[in-house]
């Protein structure tokens, strides 16, 4: 599990700045199967069926709650997609790499 997942989302606010490029770079590596585009990380899940697939988007709910970090999640029948940006910097922040950790350790 990466260290990232030990961590808390802190408050974010306009005003911050996104995270610069090499930073971005650094804690990609660190959530295995992530992929950075166009100011967003974002992440598929494949699973064996709708009931899993449910659950899964449920405790994804209930993490983004917890740290009060909110994805854009898209799902069906076997697959959910989960992307993560902090709109109110427009950009990326520590906090969705720290919530992609989280989601990352569900799996296992």
């Amino acid at each position: 599990m990466s260290d990232l997942a030990h961590r808390k989302c802190e408050p974010c606010e306009g005003g911050t700045k996104p995270l610069d490029e090499d930073t971005v770079k650094e804690y990609i590596s660190q959530v295995d199967g992530w992929e950075h585009r166009d100011g967003v990380i974002e992440k598929t899940f494949t699973f064996k069926n709708y009931y899993h697939t449910t659950a899964f988007v449920n405790a994804v709910a209930w993490i983004a709650h917890r740290e009060d970090h909110h994805p854009d999640i898209e799902f069906g029948y076997k697959e959910c997609t989960v992307r993560f940006s902090t709109h109110a910097i427009g950009g990326l922040s520590d906090n969705d790499f720290i919530c992609a950790a989280k989601v990352d350790a569900l799996i296992g």
